[in-house]
């Protein structure tokens, strides 16, 4: 299965300007995503997608190949475009989060194997279990409900499911060892990483905004809505995005520790 992982990756951001670009580990945290990526072993190339020259100029020089587009208002969108001119080949895309440079190689090929293991399923994507109260309750921490065979039901920003005479804060809080629920928890976390069968993605970006879409601001939700099947494979854990100052302070501070313990 021919596959490509493509990296959207824009300059403007809301929250930290410019943070694909951010240098202080002497890479810039667009060239760690993308090495990250490229030691996939299910991906046969991985390409930046972007529409910023700066970007652009900053990955031709550390090797990768990029594609320049047009401005777009999702990362998926931005995909679509280049695999629409340049990617004729492709068998399937993997939809790799720039602002993720600590994603760990064998997550990716997890999800590439579930697509490629689920051949009934236009899309694959993944989750992990949610074990802290403050994931559980935060919007911006959207989470999924599967059927028995690994199938997405729903994905939302509340926590789903609802369990019935009891509260998230006795499972999650200090929950008795001996609790099927604290000991399993019911409710999963979904990770922004994707899998898509080619010609499902080009169809599924030429798709309206659907009405759960609007509603949540998910647009997983427009999939489900149109009928697909999207396979979730569950993980151990998730690798952390940099959204702020904070998150970026603390990534350098990780990657110093790993260059101290390697030196």
């Amino acid at each position: 299965m021919k596959t490509y992982g493509i990296i959207p990756a824009r300059l403007d951001s809301t929250r930290l300007p410019g943070k694909m670009l951010l240098q202080e580990t002497g890479k810039p945290v667009i060239q760690h995503t993308w090495e990250a990526a490229s030691r996939s072993e299910s991906l046969d190339e991985v390409i930046i997608a972007t529409d910023s020259p700066e970007i652009a100029e900053a990955a031709n020089r550390f090797g990768a190949r990029v594609e320049m587009t047009g401005v777009h208002p999702t990362g998926t969108d931005r995909i679509a475009e280049v695999v629409r001119r340049s990617c004729p080949d492709a068998e399937a895309i993997v939809n790799v989060q720039g602002d993720e440079p600590e994603i760990a190689p064998e997550t990716i090929d997890t999800l590439v194997e579930a697509l490629r293991s689920h051949p009934e399923s236009e899309m694959a994507t993944l989750a992990t279990p949610i074990r802290e109260l403050a994931v559980l309750l935060d919007r911006s921490c959207v989470k999924v409900v599967c059927a028995a065979d690994g199938r997405a039901m729903y994905f939302s920003r509340l926590p789903i499911p609802g369990i019935q005479g009891r509260e998230p804060s006795e499972i999650l809080g200090a929950g008795a060892a001996d609790d099927p629920y604290a000991l399993e928890p019911p409710w999963l976390l979904h990770l922004g990483i994707y899998a898509y069968r080619r010609e499902f993605l080009l169809a599924f970006t030429e798709m309206p905004a659907s009405r759960l879409e609007n509603l949540e601001n998910l647009e997983q939700l427009r999939a489900l809505e149109a009928g697909a099947s999207l396979h979730v494979a569950v993980v151990s854990h998730r690798a952390v995005g940099i959204d702020t100052s904070e998150d970026y302070a603390r990534f350098v501070e990780r990657q110093r520790a790993r260059a101290d313990g390697d030196a």
